[in-house]
């Protein structure tokens, strides 16, 4: 029987719990703000590992924390390494993930247009019945 996930996929996992955690209570940088580990990619020979990050609060900038957390990283792999039972800890590589960001503003643009289009659809159906809109 095949194995579900596959090794990167499992190693993927564990880093991104490891590294919410230690993001949590090691760094202390006020820069980073409140974020979350949004996903993590990691390479086929397990040597670099891309870090997703979203920012849970909008006045920090999010550019900001990413590059201190990639200031950190070598104090973040190192304690990743007492933590994973690994033959070597991949570099770690954060990247600020905009999806969330732009879900929210695709969001309220939708909102925006069915409230656009409601109000449109009452207006001409007042009209036609020959009531007065007012």
């Amino acid at each position: 029987m095949p194995r579900e996930f596959s090794r990167t996929q499992r190693v993927s996992e564990q880093l991104k719990r490891e590294l919410a955690t230690l993001i949590q209570q090691e760094v202390k940088d006020p820069r980073v703000g409140m974020i979350t580990v949004a996903a993590v990619e990691v390479s086929k020979d397990l040597a670099h590992a891309r870090i997703y990050i979203t920012a849970l609060n909008e006045g920090h900038d999010s550019d900001d924390a990413a590059a201190v957390l990639n200031h950190a990283a070598g104090f973040l792999r190192g304690r990743l390494g007492k933590r994973v039972v690994m033959r070597s800890i991949p570099q770690l590589h954060f990247v600020y993930d905009h999806a969330q960001q732009y879900g929210a503003e695709l969001s309220a643009l939708i909102d925006a247009a069915v409230d656009e289009d409601r109000e449109r659809r009452n207006e001409p159906v007042a009209e036609l019945h020959g009531q007065d809109p007012e």
